[in-house]
């Protein structure tokens, strides 16, 4: 092999390892929703002054920013519960990790008809998002608001099946994430995701008659990414960058307490199961 030969190869395979870790035009593509996008365009701009490229794709969806990552669509994304992340990939067979947290939206309950939780009436309708994960934590939060009663083992999965009781006979029905905001026209009240209420103009902190904490690890976000990309610098390096006072502040300010930065690592909710 000629040295002219030899050192194109050496370029060659120098610019393929530049470019692991983005897409073929050197950019990462992050998928994440409408009401986190501001937070990641302020991530996007602070990456650019390390030398790395971001898109923000908006995806207010529950199931295709994941078919997306597993797909090579995007390269990362960031909109998900860590409870919801790892029952996805389990029921979809996908090789996906979560790289890094990003912070919690505590889910509410609204209404159009009451002002307090305590004035819903008998036979009232409450509406509840379908999806195993958030149909499970919209369960939990009626029980903490004293409205039904869950089986005692009950731990977040399954359906309205495992309410023991209902004084008052409400008529919960699931649906759609995506439907429960447009449901406070009909219902009594509606169980909302935090990003979905922002979406659909709502205020968590200020119109939501019940809400949970923030302390419950099963329910903070993440960043994930394909297993075989996980240990990316260039995704460590967003992650780093997320977690920077500077990120955590705009999220406060922006979100008026809507949502709660997390700046902890990823093994910190390896336990969260036990929580």
């Amino acid at each position: 092999m000629n040295k002219k030969l030899l050192a194109v190869l050496l370029i060659a395979f120098t610019l393929l390892l530049a470019a692991c870790g983005k897409s073929d035009d050197g950019v990462i593509k992050v998928g994440t929703t409408t009401s986190e996008a501001p937070t990641w365009n302020l991530v996007k701009d602070l990456a650019k002054e390390e030398g790395i490229e971001l898109e923000v794709i908006k995806i207010d969806d529950y199931v295709k920013p994941n078919i997306a990552l597993d797909e090579g669509e995007i390269d990362i994304n960031a909109f998900q519960t860590v409870v919801y992340f790892d029952n996805f990939i389990k029921e979809r067979d996908l090789d996906l990790s979560a790289i890094g947290t990003t912070n919690i939206w505590p889910m509410g309950i609204y209404s159009k008809k009451v002002d307090n939780i305590n004035d819903l009436k008998d036979g009232d309708q409450i509406i509840i998002p379908n999806d195993p994960t958030n149909l499970g934590r919209a369960l939990l939060l009626l029980e903490k608001a004293e409205l039904i009663k869950l089986k005692d083992d009950f731990d977040g999965t399954g359906g309205v099946e495992n309410i023991v009781e209902n004084p008052k006979n409400f008529e919960i029905t699931p649906v759609a994430a995506g439907q429960t905001a447009r449901g406070l026209d009909d219902a009594a009240a509606s169980v909302i995701n935090s990003d979905m209420a922002i979406n659909a103009g709502l205020n968590p902190t200020k119109e939501s008659i019940f809400r949970e904490d923030s302390s419950n690890k099963a329910y903070i976000n993440i960043i994930a990414a394909k297993t075989d990309r996980k240990d990316d610098e260039d995704f460590a390096k967003i992650v780093e960058i997320y977690h920077s006072e500077e990120v955590s502040s705009f999220i406060e300010e922006h979100f008026n307490g809507a949502a709660v930065p997390v700046k902890e690592p990823v093994s910190f909710l390896e336990d969260y199961k036990q929580n």
